[in-house]
């Protein structure tokens, strides 16, 4: 596929955000995880099929990633500027997706008042749900590269696909510091239809089902870990079944 036009709505700060669409028809909006950028939902292949179901496929770029730069990243930001997305777009009615921050940024958008007719939340368990950003290994390996200093061997991985993608370890700092926790009781009180898909190697997501049980969720696991589940065709189908019933 050609790559696809990038596209400009304003935040509620007023940062220009950039997004990217494909398909038309009823809207899904799908949200993409830490350092990434919409087109990967193209590259895993979910954006494609559901435009061939039909469906008008919207990606936006997160705040500091890909074609939107970082700007002021006060708490909840990330959700400020999903909901700020769906006002400026129209977007009455729709579906929602997300994964890993991308999940807990749909999550933290229904708490807030978002309303989609469905949300898919993939690579993504309970605890970390409920956890504050900044912290973590995540927060030590971004401060290292920040700082120029050498990381850790187990954090090789991260490392480097953060270096590959040209990405300002300092501004995914930002980003990743204004994202919150979700209350658990938060959670428990939606009551939005809802697919939670981990990887069956998605260790630091194990708990995925928790979370599904706590959403009155279904909940499917694909193959892989947690980057390898992403593209795992299992994911695409299980998503593509949800989204389209």
């Amino acid at each position: 596929m050609t790559e696809l036009p990038v596209h400009r709505f304003r935040a509620r700060d007023g940062q220009e955000l950039a997004y990217r669409e494909l398909g038309s028809g009823f809207p899904v909006v799908l949200l993409h995880g830490f350092t990434s950028s919409g087109p990967m939902w193209v590259h895993s292949g979910l954006a494609s099929a559901l435009a061939d179901r039909g469906f008008r496929v919207l990606l936006p770029d997160l705040r500091g990633h890909g074609a939107s730069e970082a700007g002021r990243c006060p708490p909840d930001i990330l959700v400020d500027d999903g909901l700020a997305f769906a006002d400026q777009l129209g977007l009455d009615r729709y579906s929602l997706g997300g994964y890993s921050l991308g999940a807990r940024v749909a999550a933290r958008m229904l708490v807030r008042g978002a309303r989609p007719e469905r949300i898919l939340l993939g690579g993504q368990g309970l605890a970390a749900m409920q956890r504050a950003g900044g912290r973590g290994r995540l927060g030590r390996l971004l401060t290292a590269l920040a700082e120029g200093r050498p990381t850790d061997p187990e954090d090789a991985e991260s490392a480097y696909w953060i270096t590959r993608l040209g990405a300002d370890p300092q501004a995914l700092l930002h980003v990743l510091a204004s994202v919150v926790p979700t209350r658990e009781a938060d959670l428990a009180a939606l009551a939005v239809p809802a697919l939670v898909a981990v990887g069956t190697e998605d260790l630091d997501h194990a708990d995925g089902e928790a979370l599904a049980e706590l959403l009155a969720a279904t909940f499917v696991q694909v193959p892989g870990d947690h980057y390898g589940a992403l593209v795992a065709p299992e994911f695409t189908a299980a998503a593509v079944a949800f989204l389209a019933g």
